[in-house]
């Protein structure tokens, strides 16, 4: 099954193709809302070369919904299928008020339960940073959301006169002999401090035999050398949302 999967963040939005279970003709437009309507309808364009069944959307900023799908129908001819708790997906959702979990975790515990398996966490490395929680029976029942790496260095340089910005990634000194230097430090090896107690604490719940997942565009940077036994996966997400389009599909057969 193909299809154009869309996923709208608040710092950018992906696009790609999920056939089959894999995903491929990955592209990224700058910002949550549509700036740039051209380079999006070119994306679509692109992903849904060859033919598509359908498209998906994915979005945690639902003032561009509406964008989205007159985009979608205006390229593809079809409204895509908008992400939300109550449609057919790989996981059980026992929330209080399901309505308030955004696309993007739904996705990612529904694809990291059709890769990974249950019990699972997914640490999410975006503009926030989310932990999801599966349990053995399937069940999404919430989480852990902190703030992303891109705001701590961010509010850093916004909020102090003298330091600069500093964006996360690169090679991290063992002493900070200058700013831009001490910032790394901070950011990345205090950022792994965080999240060795968040997944700590959930782990007194849970127990050990969880499986650990980390997506997002910081994973990789962030979990290097972490010391915990974590899968790193930078697809999740827009693999989980195809996965969603897919099951979505068969149910209507």
């Amino acid at each position: 099954m193909r299809c154009v999967v869309i996923d709208v963040g608040n710092t950018s939005t992906s696009l790609a193709l999920y056939v089959d279970g894999r995903v491929s003709r990955f592209a990224h437009v700058a910002g949550g809302v549509v700036k740039n309507p051209d380079a999006c309808a070119a994306a679509v364009r692109r992903a849904a070369k060859g033919g598509v069944c359908g498209a998906v959307l994915g979005s945690v900023v639902p003032a561009t919904n509406p964008l989205w799908r007159t985009l979608v129908m205006r390229e593809l001819g079809c409204t895509p299928l908008v992400v939300r708790a109550g449609i057919p997906m790989a996981v059980a959702i026992d929330y209080p008020d399901p309505r308030t979990i955004g696309a993007d975790r739904l996705a990612n515990a529904a694809g990291g339960v059709v890769k990974y398996g249950a019990p699972l966490i997914v640490a999410d490395f975006g503009t926030a940073l989310t932990f999801d929680i599966v349990t053995p029976a399937r069940g999404y029942i919430g989480g852990v959301i902190a703030p992303g790496l891109p705001l701590m260095t961010d509010y850093l340089h916004e909020r102090t006169a003298l330091l600069p910005h500093v964006a996360p990634g690169g090679a991290c000194p063992k002493i900070g002999r200058s700013t831009r230097g001490a910032i790394q430090i901070g950011a990345r090896i205090g950022y792994r401090g965080m999240v060795r107690e968040i997944v700590g604490y959930l782990l007194q719940t849970l127990g050990p035999d969880v499986t650990l997942v980390g997506t997002g565009g910081f994973a990789r940077w962030v979990l290097t050398g972490i010391g915990m036994p974590f899968v790193i996966d930078p697809h999740l997400t827009v693999f989980g949302l195809g996965t969603i389009f897919e099951q979505n599909a068969e149910s209507k057969k």
